[in-house]
């Protein structure tokens, strides 16, 4: 019996120190529903269906090997059912996504966790803008630097990749969304870091959140990696 318990403490602590906390943290002003995708073949986080008001914050552990994304839905309402939409970030209309993405223009907090360098990590506009997010990584180690999108897009959405929901601007569309091109897309043709170059749409994003992946093949100056953190998530 002794030696069967101390296996099973020895398997506890052995899932403790390989899992990988996330902490969603809600600065904004209004209630947020945090979206949670995962990738194929992980397994989901949790039953998502979190309502995250202002100043609250949520902590939520992923397995090794997990990877995924995190988003901010906002302006949503859901009846006793789960059934609802939400202005930005929806994901068909469900409270909890379950495996869904969420409906483009969202902010990402995207990650890749336990490869061989350790962590990956970023922050998308690729799927266009909703929301502010960061990513902090919190008791790693390597370069683990943090990666910030304060700035207020919707406020600089430029003209044809703006979002509204009545007269209001609630989210910026990537060019892609916008025009479905495949030099916006990275596709056709343009399927190659060479032939696929920044836009002057895309370079609006970088400018207002230089860390952040601005279109397909950003990546140099958009992939941070850490070993062996948590991290936290800030929304606005």
């Amino acid at each position: 019996m002794a030696l069967r318990q101390l296996s099973l403490l020895i398997m506890l602590f052995s899932l403790g120190v390989d899992a990988t906390v996330f902490t969603l943290q809600n600065k904004c002003r209004d209630i947020i529903w945090p979206g949670i995708l995962t990738g194929a073949g992980r397994p989901q986080l949790i039953d998502d269906g979190i309502e995250l008001k202002p100043g609250k914050a949520i902590s939520i552990t992923a397995p090794k090997g997990w990877s995924g994304r995190f988003w901010g839905r906002h302006g949503c309402t859901f009846d006793s059912s789960g059934s609802g939409t939400c202005i930005t970030g929806d994901c068909e209309g469900k409270l909890k996504c379950g495996g869904v993405g969420g409906t483009p223009p969202a902010s990402l907090a995207e990650f890749t966790l336990d490869s061989q360098e350790g962590d990956f990590y970023d922050v998308s506009l690729v799927d266009g803008y909703n929301l502010p997010v960061s990513i902090f990584p919190t008791g790693g180690s390597g370069v683990c630097k943090a990666v910030t999108c304060r700035f207020d897009l919707n406020r600089n959405c430029p003209s044809g990749l703006e979002m509204r929901n009545q007269s209001h601007i609630v989210g910026c569309k990537s060019a892609c969304m916008a025009f479905n091109k495949p030099e916006f897309c990275c596709t056709g043709d343009f399927n190659s870091p060479q032939k696929c170059q920044p836009t002057g749409y895309s370079k609006v994003f970088k400018a207002s959140c230089p860390q952040v992946y601005s279109y397909a093949y950003d990546d140099a100056t958009s992939t941070f990696t850490c070993q062996g953190a948590d991290y936290l998530i800030r929304f606005c």
